[in-house]
């Protein structure tokens, strides 16, 4: 399996930018879709944004406009730029990975993902 670890989180105040990263133990581009899901106290883990082996993303429409994923191969890194923050979108932040044998539209269901990271804390306050 993948081993993913997070970094980039923390506490901003309502309208403000984080940089997520997510560092993949081996090469992703171009055979994993990877996405970033998030799970809030209470609520079920759901999918912020994918990208799969072509490199085409999806978002999820509560974060469209907003959230930004994208892949750095050179680095085996996958990225999540959030700006215009806000409180809802405070949760635990994940990244996960799953082989690809298709060239379809990378899932938004966790469900789907078969290696997951430890989580990185975001926080926005009012």
């Amino acid at each position: 399996q993948v081993q993913l670890v997070e970094s980039g989180g923390g506490s901003v105040q309502s309208g403000g930018s984080l940089r997520l990263s997510c560092a993949a133990s081996v090469s992703t581009g171009g055979t994993y879709s990877m996405g970033w899901f998030r799970q809030a106290p209470g609520k079920e883990r759901e999918g912020v944004a994918c990208i799969n082996r072509l490199g085409i993303t999806t978002h999820a429409e509560s974060v469209k406009g907003r959230f930004t994923i994208s892949q750095d191969n050179a680095r085996n890194t996958l990225h999540l730029q959030m700006n215009s923050l806000r409180p809802e979108d405070t949760a635990m932040y994940y990244c996960a990975a799953v082989f690809s044998y298709d060239f379809g539209v990378c899932p938004l269901s966790a469900q789907r993902y078969k290696s997951w990271g430890q989580g990185t804390q975001v926080t926005v306050s009012s």
